[in-house]
């Protein structure tokens, strides 16, 4: 069910008749770099990703963005195992029967190889993000005081990520998703990256409704206002799904927008520690409520997994592990 973002009179028309598409709330549980050192609420293990993905899903989740993270380091950072993915992935779908599965090939910071990042679609994922990089990339990684473990000091991080970047780089996260049937989730950070989605497009090698991520508030990325939103708005194809993050205190106005004008939302830990300022989140589930009230006074449909896949294009029959 994706329309045409270019065209003001089916918006204006959308919008009388309350016709805008079900919401597909994405959960983004966790990520490959902060953890419970900056938020003691954030899952890290299998099974606090799981538990959480649950009950962010029985309040309107219909997917997850999953994170592994490496229990050889104390769950400090990524891991590139596909067989805790995989442990993950069991987990959520024995607790979420049809919640459609997402997974990373970002990875964390570090300098991990394209083949690295891509391990964990061995685990079977029904999306995965392509991430249309490069990025500079600038934070401070806080200790992990005990009982946490894996960082026993600050780490400050200036780099590029990916490390390096050539074209050939997106084209083969592509190719690999299309061979493994995997549709990718294309994260847009600045307006310049939809060159790299375009050479996508002209190769054939994504397929129809492309899913697209906007994702605000990044370092070295568009800076998160309502005007960049729409301006990166006006760049996508025809025949998108498109998905809003934004990042920490951002959040909250741009899922606001985004839910406003037609667009889904992606919200999380992974993005946002806080509840309002100076107020921890308490849980994944609590930021996703917060979005299906909004979108409620809003007037719109909460997407079920189901109606999720129909929009996505995905099989309907739910990934088994």
């Amino acid at each position: 069910m994706s329309w045409d973002y270019h065209n003001i009179y089916e918006y204006l028309t959308k919008i009388r008749r309350q016709e805008m598409p079900p919401l597909i709330i994405t959960a983004s549980i966790t990520g490959g770099v902060h953890g419970k050192e900056t938020n003691p609420n954030l899952p890290e293990t299998p099974e606090e990703q799981a538990q959480q993905t649950y009950e962010a899903y029985k309040v309107g989740a219909s997917v997850v963005h999953v994170h592994a993270r490496d229990p050889n380091k104390g769950y400090a950072g990524a891991s590139i195992d596909p067989k805790q993915y995989h442990e993950i992935n069991k987990r959520i779908r024995k607790l979420c029967p049809d919640i459609i599965i997402n997974n990373t090939t970002g990875g964390g910071m570090g300098r991990l190889t394209t083949e690295e990042r891509m391990r964990s679609l061995d685990a079977n994922p029904e999306l995965a993000s392509l991430n249309l990089g490069p990025m500079a990339w600038r934070a401070r990684l806080k200790k992990r005081e005990p009982p946490l473990s894996g960082r026993p000091d600050d780490i400050f991080l200036d780099s590029i990520w990916p490390p390096t970047f050539k074209w050939a780089e997106t084209e083969l996260y592509a190719k690999e998703m299309l061979k493994r049937n995997v549709k990718p989730e294309m994260e847009v950070y600045h307006q310049g990256q939809f060159q790299l989605l375009q050479n996508l497009l002209r190769q054939d090698l994504i397929h129809k409704p492309y899913l697209i991520q906007f994702v605000l508030g990044a370092p070295s990325g568009v800076y998160p206002t309502p005007g960049n939103l729409l301006s990166m708005l006006r760049h996508v194809p025809r025949d998108s799904i498109v998905s809003v993050v934004g990042v920490g205190a951002h959040q909250l106005p741009l899922t606001t927008i985004a839910i406003a004008i037609g667009l889904n939302v992606r919200v999380g830990l992974e993005d946002n520690i806080y509840y309002k300022r100076g107020v921890l989140c308490e849980s994944n589930a609590q930021l996703v409520a917060r979005a299906v009230r909004i979108a409620k006074e809003l007037n719109r449909e909460i997407a079920t997994p189901a109606q999720a896949r129909e929009m996505l294009g995905l099989r309907k029959e739910p990934t088994r592990y």
